[in-house]
């Protein structure tokens, strides 16, 4: 196990994590000793269209996977149409491997209600929601308690603080379909319909919920508010690269010797994030990772320097995405991970649109052929022009994610797949796979 230098441990930077080790972090008395609504104080008395600059100066880009300017986001939103403005959270973590929304919720609930409350005041929303999965029982469960603990302090509902401002704030779980992380799939979720992706324009910006101007912002977004409003734009910036400011939690797993979560200065490189995990497992050596969770093309050990911001990941040739970084070992295969993941996107595909549905529910099939010794060469041209045939052309997101590890896993490591298909490599799944795959 690694010792990390000095210089590696001060990228460190808890902000959204710092209250975490915290006794009792989660309850309503340890927060407010923490700087707690103390945010929320400071932003009542400010002018919403204030905020809305200060989150614009401050470089704060969202922290789903997207990456958009949180700030102009916001300024979408139009003032002055009479209709009823709202704010819902996406807090429909589900991508394998990304962990970092659903401990932020477990650890400091309270952070991302005081965002909430700001977020909701600065875009004059007098309802919010925190969509939350379903199956994430025990973040919710604590998450319900914290709202309540603002209710009773006055920080939730009528004329709060004594300011004139309303807000109702509701967290609603999910049945746990992947596809309701995608804004659209959940607002049509949120309103009582099956979550299925909707066409675009118009945008949630002006028909969101119910028809009305809507923001759907990540967890750790939000959450993000309150030390923005309490430290400044030019604090805020201090942390980061130029057009990627702030800490970001990485959310490390696999073949490292301490996983979890890391924040981080963003613009950190995966050398430094293992380093300060502590190195690979024993017997392990970096072979492949994900930067940004499975739906971002596959990384090699070559890009270890790469430094994990938007633009720096962007050229590297993948995505930031969840900042989900799954380090694999040269013991781990990448088609068989592939081929799990497809799984996994296979099986939430919400059958909308036909590149999507047929293109995985195929893929799947080919890449059984392959590890279970009858591939042929022939698949890896399937694989790739049914890959070209979903990016870009599917309702949504789900199926250009889909097709990233595909193409990559192709792009770095076809020799495995040749090792399948030629005989070199022992199969790794038996023939009872193969019913109805070909």
């Amino acid at each position: 196990m690694t010792t990390p230098r000095p210089e590696t441990l001060a990228k460190l930077t808890p902000v959204l994590t710092k209250r975490w080790l915290s006794p009792d972090a989660w309850r309503i008395g340890t927060y407010e000793q923490l700087d707690g609504y103390a945010a929320l104080r400071k932003a009542l008395k400010a002018h919403p269209d204030d905020l809305i600059q200060l989150i614009k100066d401050s470089g704060l880009r969202g922290r789903g996977g997207a990456g958009f300017p949180t700030g102009l986001k916001w300024g979408f939103i139009p003032q002055g149409d009479g209709k009823p403005h709202y704010l819902v959270v996406n807090a429909d973590e589900g991508e394998p491997g990304t962990c970092k929304d659903l401990p932020l919720m477990t650890h400091d609930p309270h952070a991302l209600v005081e965002g909430v409350i700001i977020a909701s005041y600065a875009i004059r929303a007098a309802r919010a929601y925190i969509y939350i999965r379903g199956e994430a029982v025990h973040a919710a469960r604590r998450l319900r308690n914290a709202v309540q603990e603002a209710y009773d302090k006055g920080y939730l509902g009528r004329n709060i603080l004594r300011t004139g401002y309303d807000l109702e704030l509701v967290v609603h779980s999910g049945a746990g379909a992947y596809i309701c992380g995608e804004e659209t799939a959940l607002l049509d979720s949120l309103e009582g319909f099956r979550g299925q992706p909707r066409l675009r324009p118009p945008f949630p910006a002006t028909h969101g919920l119910y028809a009305s101007p809507t923001v759907v912002n990540n967890v750790g977004t939000i959450a993000s508010v309150p030390p923005i409003v309490l430290g400044g734009a030019d604090w805020w910036k201090s942390m980061g690269t130029e057009k990627s400011s702030g800490p970001m939690i990485y959310s490390l797993s696999g073949r490292v010797a301490n996983p979890g979560q890391y924040e981080c200065s963003m613009g950190v490189t995966l050398r430094e994030l293992l380093e300060l995990a502590g190195g690979m497992q024993p017997g392990h050596n970096l072979r492949f990772w994900t930067p940004g969770g499975s739906s971002t093309p596959l990384l090699a050990a070559e890009h270890l320097d790469v430094p994990l911001d938007f633009e720096g990941v962007a050229a590297a040739g993948s995505i930031l995405g969840t900042t989900a970084t799954q380090i694999f070992s040269d013991q781990d295969c990448p088609v068989y991970a592939t081929y799990r993941w497809l799984e996994f996107y296979h099986h939430e595909s919400c059958g909308k649109c036909t590149p999507c549905r047929e293109g995985n529910y195929w893929m799947v099939r080919v890449y059984r052929r392959i590890l279970a010794g009858q591939g042929t060469h022939e698949d890896l041209d399937t694989l790739l022009d049914t890959c070209d045939n979903i990016l870009g052309r599917s309702f949504c997101g789900l199926g250009d994610g889909a097709t990233s590890s595909v193409t990559s896993s192709l792009q770095y490591f076809k020799q495995d797949y040749l090792d399948y298909i030629e005989g070199r490599t022992a199969p790794k799944l038996s023939e009872k796979t193969l019913v109805g795959a070909h």
